[in-house]
């Protein structure tokens, strides 16, 4: 157990207790330190304080944290849709609903664990046990196309062409609105939320390059049909990109408009094109996937 010790400066006097140790503890988000505070792993001068307790000047507060827990993916008999495989790696069309790889809360039924039945070892090892194979992420509720490597060679040799851009990935969404041009670019740096660390945002400090380039397929009263090329990689991107120009991902709980169309169980997003040179033969392998039902159905209602 992680024993942590600090002492509030005169500055620190009013402040809430989960509030100073989310300051002082940036690689934990303010609920893990509330939930900590709840379990007796904080104290102030040798006592236990609820999380909103206000310091004192000179208070000695006493974080403890327990050692994470060590946890192994195991295999599990998931069936898998898989449009390319060979010996070097495999694309898997990820449903909406199943997240990529353990985590806590979701230990079961994630695309790893289906990985891990349907490849046993033959999965690369450079993210660790819990991220087998995994080159790149789509989110839960996004459905689509997804490359895995079966061997560290094929790993590294596609990590780089995500580095230097030249691993091609489109998506189709609907999004928010009636976007004024018929296609654009979207240049905007994407970083952690200043306050709510479980989101992204387009910020200029502590971020990172971020280029979306969109395209419109459709318009429909309300909504747009788009196809998006990711020129980065970042987490959330087209979700982030496409709300900071106001017009969000039709579904989207975290940054669309309160009233979620719940129908959709998560934005309306879907990767459905990847092309890459092969690792080993380097030959531009082309991929592509039709809409999922839950994409369709919601165009037809449109």
């Amino acid at each position: 157990m992680e024993r942590n010790e600090y002492t509030a400066a005169e500055n620190d006097a009013g402040k809430r207790l989960d509030s100073f140790l989310t300051e002082k503890c940036p690689e934990m988000t303010r609920s893990l330190i509330q939930k900590l505070i709840e379990n007796g792993n904080v104290t102030v001068n040798d006592k236990i304080y609820a999380k909103n307790y206000k310091l004192k000047n000179n208070d000695k507060i006493i974080l403890l944290v327990p050692d994470p827990e060590t946890m192994e993916a195991k295999p599990e008999n998931i069936p898998l849709e898989i449009v390319y495989e060979d010996d070097d790696l495999l694309v898997v069309n990820k449903p909406k609903n199943m997240v990529v790889h353990p985590a806590p809360g979701n230990y079961e039924g994630t695309l790893v664990n289906a990985l891990l039945f349907h490849c046993g070892d033959s999965l690369s090892g450079i993210n660790g046990v819990m991220r087998p194979g995994i080159v790149h992420r789509i989110d839960k509720d996004t459905s689509g196309l997804l490359i895995v490597a079966k061997n560290d060679f094929s790993h590294k040799r596609l990590a780089e062409q995500i580095k230097v851009h030249s691993f091609e990935r489109k998506y189709m969404a609907v999004v928010y609105g009636n976007l004024k041009n018929d296609e654009g670019t979207i240049d905007a740096p994407i970083g952690r939320h200043p306050s709510d660390r479980k989101k992204m945002t387009v910020i200029y400090k502590n971020s990172k390059p971020a280029v979306t380039h969109y395209k419109v397929y459709r318009r429909y009263e309300g909504f747009t049909l788009v196809e998006l090329t990711l020129e980065t990689g970042r987490t959330h991107q087209i979700r982030v990109h496409m709300a900071s120009i106001g017009h969000p991902v039709a579904g989207d709980p975290v940054y669309g408009p309160k009233k979620v169309i719940t129908s959709l169980s998560g934005q309306c997003l879907h990767a459905y094109y990847i092309s890459f040179v092969h690792p080993r033969t380097e030959k531009i392998i082309t991929l592509s996937s039709e809409l999922p039902e839950y994409f369709t159905d919601f165009l037809s209602k449109l």
